[in-house]
């Protein structure tokens, strides 16, 4: 057990009240009519219509988790393994504008430093941005290497992380990484919507150049036809298959309509109508693998990694709401998690 109130101290509190419901919330009730999507098994765009064959609907949003972590507990247990963080697209671990003048941009912002602070062993990776899945998976297999010591390591990965560390796990397999848990959070497994909806909106004509464009800029372009539903669904996921030595844990997260100024609100939008409830960039049924410990509400996509938009928490705490999730709060049971599962 650790103490980790000083944790708390730093970051947002909120309502200790931890409601855990089957009863569907109103965003999904409203996300979920007719008019929004379609159901049943994996998404792909052909020509202008977009057909919908993924599972969808309340029945597969699993445990609705409302404020489950809205604030730090004072004890959580602590894995004995390490845990490896993996970034997901365009991200990084550490990113220095200007060196010496200004602190470096964390991507996972405070969650690095708490989980060190409650003892555990972090290991943060870095792999290209915006690169192929084979490429990212080769990167981050070097870089827990490196870092582990030839020890057994869990890994936690946000968004395309994910499907690196599956593959590193599945097709890499290298001698010197051992991987005991994949904790995926906000994964596209099954692809995204979004992602064919842009491509199919560039077109095939554009799309060299733009990628072109992106090279000149010192980028990798793999990555982008990679997260389509398409693709994942006959390509990656029929040609990785789990590892059997590996426990696989998963997590979701909607949220209602998106902000006016947020990032999200035209992907969010595109999402709920063909997938169905979303976090802006990942839709729950696509964050569904292995054991899916459930879907966390009024979340989005950068919440996850604590780049919350506090002009909008000061905003519901002057008309008297309180925030319903911490992402500190999130990893340390995330962790804790771990630690009961015997790693």
């Amino acid at each position: 057990m650790v103490h980790t109130r000083w944790i708390a101290s730093c970051r947002c509190r909120a309502s200790p009240s931890h409601r855990l419901s089957s009863d569907p919330p109103v965003e999904l009730r409203r996300l979920t009519s007719p008019r929004h999507f379609t159901s049943t098994r994996h998404f792909a765009v052909t020509g202008t219509r977009t057909v919908s064959k993924c599972p969808s609907g309340p029945a597969h949003v699993g445990k609705y988790i409302r404020d489950e972590y809205a604030q730090i507990k004072v004890h959580y247990e602590i894995p004995r393994l390490p845990i490896v963080l993996a970034h997901g697209l365009l991200g990084f671990a550490e990113l220095k504008l200007t060196p010496g003048w200004l602190p470096a941009i964390q991507y996972w912002r405070g969650i690095t430093e708490a989980l060190k602070a409650s003892g555990v062993h972090v290991i943060t990776t870095t792999v290209p941005p915006s690169g192929s899945i084979e490429q990212r998976a080769e990167q981050l297999a070097r870089g827990i290497a490196a870092a582990a010591a030839d020890r057994q390591v869990n890994i936690v990965a946000h968004s395309m992380g994910g499907l690196d560390a599956r593959y590193m796990i599945s097709h890499l397999r290298p001698a010197n990484v051992a991987v005991r848990s994949l904790v995926t959070v906000a994964t596209p497994h099954h692809g995204s919507s979004f992602a064919d909806y842009l491509l199919h909106g560039i077109g095939p004509d554009r799309l060299p150049g733009i990628y072109k464009f992106i090279r000149r800029a010192g980028m990798e372009t793999g990555a982008f036809e990679q997260l389509t539903t398409s693709y994942m669904a006959k390509s990656f996921n029929p040609r990785t298959p789990d590892n059997p030595e590996v426990r696989y844990f998963s997590y979701g997260a909607m949220m209602d309509r998106a902000p006016l100024f947020s990032p999200f609100r035209h992907s969010h939008r595109v999402i709920s109508r063909i997938e169905g409830p979303n976090d802006g960039l990942v839709s729950v049924v696509s964050s569904r693998w292995g054991s899916y410990k459930g879907t966390l509400v009024g979340v989005s996509h950068l919440d996850l990694i604590n780049w919350t938009n506090r002009l909008r928490w000061m905003i519901q705490a002057l008309s008297g709401q309180k925030p319903r999730f911490n992402a500190i709060a999130f990893y340390l049971s995330i962790a804790d998690m771990l630690a009961k599962e015997g790693f």
